[in-house]
């Protein structure tokens, strides 16, 4: 939806919560070529909804419900539209999200462990990690993949991966997949903008835990 091939990209974050992407993606916008644009927030004053008043970005707030109607999915879309945005991230989004008219191949979302594993309806935050450990897995990590009407199942942009072998509590996994997270998301809309993301023929960026908080980079 890029006009200008250098501007940078109008990003949407949706979130539910704490906010925490939302705040690791206005913090890390400079060195990227993206700009956080506007909030869209399924829980009223909550601390992403507070994080985004003080940075003065606009909000689009509304329950969702269990499955967003279509007169909401028409608000939404001509509200980010309004707002010149180019791209919706969801980051910590926990209610169904809308196949958006304007949007439908140009929403992302990020997933808190390596799919298709450990995806799908009900599988979300610390779910994720204690399936995670109880499975008796040695790597975890974040996807970033495309937004469709079936939870988690869109194609797959980019994933990060992290080593587990150290850790034995899901609090432990959740903080260092976070961590990658924050490494892995402006990584993926600063691709998007240039246009180096998705990769071709549905190849994957991929990027691997080296030493703590420092990572790699590949393709396949």
């Amino acid at each position: 939806m890029l006009s200008e091939s250098h501007r940078p990209l109008r990003v949407a974050v949706a979130a539910s919560g704490t906010g925490r992407s939302l705040q690791n993606l206005v913090l890390q916008e400079s060195r990227f070529n993206y700009r956080v644009e506007a909030l869209i927030s399924s829980k009223p004053h909550s601390p992403a909804e507070d994080f985004a008043r003080k940075r003065q970005l606009p909000i689009f707030q509304s329950s969702f419900g269990k499955e967003a109607s279509l007169t909401l999915a028409h608000e939404l879309d001509n509200w980010l539209q309004a707002k010149k945005i180019d791209t919706v991230a969801l980051a910590g989004f926990l209610k169904p999200f809308p196949i958006l008219a304007s949007y439908a191949r140009s929403t992302v979302n990020i997933h808190p462990a390596l799919l298709p594993k450990y995806g799908g309806k009900g599988m979300y935050g610390m779910h994720v990690h204690r399936a995670v450990l109880a499975a008796g897995e040695v790597f975890s990590g974040a996807t970033v993949h495309f937004v469709t009407s079936e939870y988690d199942e869109g194609t797959i942009i980019a994933q990060i991966k992290v080593d587990l072998k150290d850790l034995a509590e899901a609090e432990s996994v959740a903080a260092r997949v976070f961590e990658a997270e924050c490494v892995l998301y402006p990584k993926v809309l600063d691709g998007l903008s240039s246009g180096q993301l998705p990769l071709p023929e549905g190849g994957i960026l991929q990027m691997e835990e080296l030493t703590s908080g420092h990572f790699t980079t590949h393709f396949r």
